[in-house]
């Protein structure tokens, strides 16, 4: 891809896949997870916003010092912000008080502008996703500026299939079950697709907050986990890819951050623990000799003011 050698964006991908002990529970099969918060800015969104800008480039929607604009609770924008700082781009972030405080200044720190809409009392709600989705639309319809629009563009779904490879490759080929959370639903369809493509049956189970279970076909609810559970079924969701779907609180969730952290020495954010309170449900359904893989998607580092870890 354009600007990758030699430059900071060569950082992105390759990160470490390492087995839980002491989670999980007697009789399960094994639990192993990729740690994505080795990427440069400490998430997964690394890979999307690499393919997505650079796919962008490639073509001419993006050029050279136009501006890039997104929606995001943070991580996506966190990724944009370091993409656009390697590449020359400014970044118009649409952002909310709904999320970490961290993020904020992440965004900033690369460089970002960023506008906040007014959450209801912090809330995540389908109100206010599209609220930021609509006013990302009013600024990326001025003159020399690009929409990334992550819900809509199918490059993202590519920049995540080097996650399925790596995964292959980590585990020789011997991985059972994919379980991981949906925001965009890219990061599920991109991996999943890359291990389906070397012809071993994959059992692929999606995750979703249970307070907003849409999904699963429930009510679009307030939801505690940043960056899944928009509120409304996401545009390239592909529901027939995808043979279970778990539920998992933002309690337990919470919980099993907090758990992985203390217990396994692994940091992650609350989005991490609902993976793996979903990938343990999912191992003990298949048994001791199941290979169960899922995904630690960013670091506990930008949840640090939030009830996450606050009072911890």
């Amino acid at each position: 891809m354009d600007g990758r050698d030699g430059g900071a964006l060569a950082g992105v991908g390759g990160t470490p896949l390492v087995e839980l002990r002491r989670v999980v529970p007697p009789g399960a099969g094994r639990v192993l997870v990729k740690l994505e918060f080795a990427n440069p800015t400490g998430s997964m969104k690394d890979r999307m916003a690499v393919a997505a800008v650079t796919a962008a480039r490639a073509d001419g929607r993006l050029a050279p010092g136009d501006t890039v604009v997104e929606y995001t609770a943070g991580t996506t924008g966190i990724s944009l912000a370091f993409v656009c700082a390697a590449l020359g781009h400014p970044l118009h972030i649409v952002f909310s008080d709904a999320f970490s405080v961290e993020k904020r200044r992440t965004m900033a720190a690369f460089g970002a502008r960023i506008e906040e809409i007014q959450s209801d009392e912090g809330r995540i709600t389908e109100t206010l996703i599209r609220a930021m989705i609509d006013r990302a639309g009013e600024v990326a319809a001025r003159p020399g500026h690009w929409w990334c629009d992550q819900l809509n563009n199918a490059d993202a779904v590519e920049g995540y299939r080097p996650l399925g490879e790596e995964i292959w490759v980590q585990t020789d080929g011997t991985v059972d079950a994919f379980v991981h959370a949906v925001g965009t639903a890219h990061s599920i369809h991109g991996a999943a697709a890359a291990m389906r493509a070397h012809g071993r049956s994959l059992h692929v189970v999606a995750v979703e907050p249970a307070e907003s279970a849409v999904l699963s076909g429930g009510p679009s609810g307030a939801n505690r986990i940043e960056g899944i559970g928009i509120g409304f079924l996401p545009p390239l969701w592909e529901p027939e890819e995808v043979d279970a779907i778990e539920q998992v609180s933002a309690a337990d969730a919470f919980a099993m951050a907090r758990r992985l952290a203390r217990e396994e020495g692994l940091f992650a954010g609350a989005s991490s623990g609902a993976n793996v309170v979903a990938a343990l449900r999912v191992a003990e359904r298949l048994g001791p000799e199941a290979v169960v893989v899922t995904i630690l998607c960013d670091s506990g580092l930008r949840y640090l003011s939030t009830e996450l870890y606050r009072d911890s």
